[in-house]
């Protein structure tokens, strides 16, 4: 047996009770974590699922590829191991230093800081092959250049991202389960599609395990080097005073034909009465949870369920159901540095299980979320700009009924309950991680929950209307 071999074995021996040496420190190291899930309480179980030598110990730097059972969910790890003390440029990403085993002596660390562990990891990308259960995979009609430099990506929450040369971006999936990933399944689609609005996969990797269908551990997609995020780019706009509404409408004709093209290469269905009624009530649901959590909210429950009601008794002929993005706003948007929009980040909600991520939903499910990101981004700052929010919140639906032909604000039930029920989640989310963001989105839950007017069809924008003042950092994440 290699060396390799044998170490992966005493790795994994007892697969119901862990890590050995690595074990105690996986678990300081893992709640400590911007993307785990399961902050603020102890690790109960913490069991290998799997593990894969890229790089044997015995080299420097190892690399040692693990999936992992946190208390029932699956998470992936890439750990570099190298000879103690680290290089002070790699101090930060310290797990620590295993006593005993295969890596005794040597400080094991997070992989992805390290130049030369991601510069491998594209290596393994470029030239397609299994290695244990990991499979890599590529485009043959998208080769990728050997050499480029690589870095992370900071700022981010739920995945792991390096950029490479700044022509190429790596999401590395932190948390996994069984099924293609959106964020693969979908701009492969739209690219066999023709559509230009989403970058296409070059190279991604994945996980065979026995008894169930692969996991989607990481894609490689171009880099709009020069492109500038939707949110940034609106909060710019509104500090100085500058009218967004251009943009919105090419926004919304982006989203539109990103939908369009979708309903055409994937399926399509109509959610009949049954369907949508269990729908509504899920939203329902969704409210007394956050009421029960939130106290602010309750004042406003009743207002708010009014809204997931009209939808369960309105609709005769069904709703049509397609695939969607899951979790758009400005923050996944880009205005590329010709001028046009690309959406980007299409995993869906995280914390929802991957199947549910990759059902057909309402499109307007995601022209929802851009509509709140422009309330958002209006009520983010003092002195508040309704007149800015409710501009490009026009403009974004005039723009979507120029691709569609059919403008949102035309359901006016269905919109309601989709904002409402973003509105309840933004509620939920910044009582959890930014109490002083909480006003925002109780700006729309009391708005929301009064007795709906009858719609109107808002006017046109007119390009150079009147914004407003200063804003601050990222949309709801």
């Amino acid at each position: 047996m290699s060396e390799a071999a044998s170490a992966r074995s005493r790795l994994t021996a007892d697969r119901a009770g862990g890590l050995g040496p690595l074990d105690p420190m996986l678990r300081a190291w893992l709640p400590a974590q911007r993307w785990f899930a399961g902050k603020g309480r102890a690790i109960s179980r913490l069991r290998t699922v799997s593990a894969a030598e890229l790089l044997p110990p015995g080299s420097t730097p190892g690399l040692l590829h693990l999936l992992l059972d946190v208390d029932g969910d699956c998470y992936q790890l890439l750990l570099g191991s190298r000879p103690s003390p680290l290089p002070p440029a790699l101090a930060p990403a310290l797990i620590g230093h295993p006593q005993e085993g295969p890596y005794a002596g040597r400080a094991m660390y997070d992989a992805l800081g390290d130049p030369r562990l991601a510069a491998l990891l594209l290596e393994r990308l470029r030239a397609p092959g299994s290695l244990g259960p990991l499979r890599f995979d590529r485009d043959p009609e998208a080769p990728v250049p050997a050499g480029l430099t690589p870095r992370p990506l900071s700022g981010e929450q739920t995945n792991s991202s390096l950029i490479y040369g700044d022509a190429y971006i790596l999401k590395v999936f932190r948390r996994v389960g069984p099924g293609v990933n959106p964020d693969l399944e979908l701009p492969r689609a739209l690219a066999a599609a023709g559509c230009r609005r989403v970058p296409a996969p070059v190279a991604w990797y994945e996980a065979d395990l026995p008894g169930g269908e692969p996991l989607t551990l990481g894609v490689l997609q171009p880099y709009l080097r020069g492109s500038h995020d939707g949110w940034q780019l609106a909060l710019r706009r509104l500090g100085a005073g500058a009218d967004f509404t251009a943009e919105a409408h090419a926004l919304g004709r982006a989203t539109a034909e990103v939908h369009s093209a979708l309903a055409d290469a994937l399926p399509t269905l109509a959610l009949g009465p049954e369907q949508t009624a269990r729908l509504a009530a899920g939203m329902t649901a969704r409210l007394a949870a956050t009421a029960r959590e939130v106290p602010a909210l309750r004042p406003y429950e009743a207002g708010l369920r009014g809204a997931f009601d009209a939808l369960a008794a309105s609709r005769g002929a069904g709703v049509p159901a397609q695939r969607i993005h899951g979790d758009l706003h400005l923050g996944q948007t880009l205005r590329t540095v010709d001028g046009s929009w690309a959406l980007i980040d299409f995993e869906g909600e995280p914390a929802r299980p991957l199947a549910d991520r990759r059902r057909p939903e309402p499109a307007v499910r995601d022209i929802a979320g851009i509509l709140r990101s422009f309330d958002y981004a209006a009520r983010s700052h003092r002195p508040f700009a309704p007149a800015w929010a409710d501009a490009c919140r026009s403009a974004f639906c005039e723009g979507y009924a120029r691709t569609t032909g059919r403008d949102p604000r035309e359901d006016p039930v269905l919109l309601r309950a989709y904002e409402t029920d973003k509105a309840v989640y933004e509620a939920r989310y910044e009582s959890r991680h930014r109490p002083d963001w909480l006003h925002v989105p109780m700006a729309a839950i009391r708005r929301l929950s009064e007795p709906q007017r009858p719609a109107h069809r808002m006017p046109p924008p007119t390009p150079g209307s009147t914004p407003h003042p200063k804003p601050p950092r990222r949309p709801l994440a």
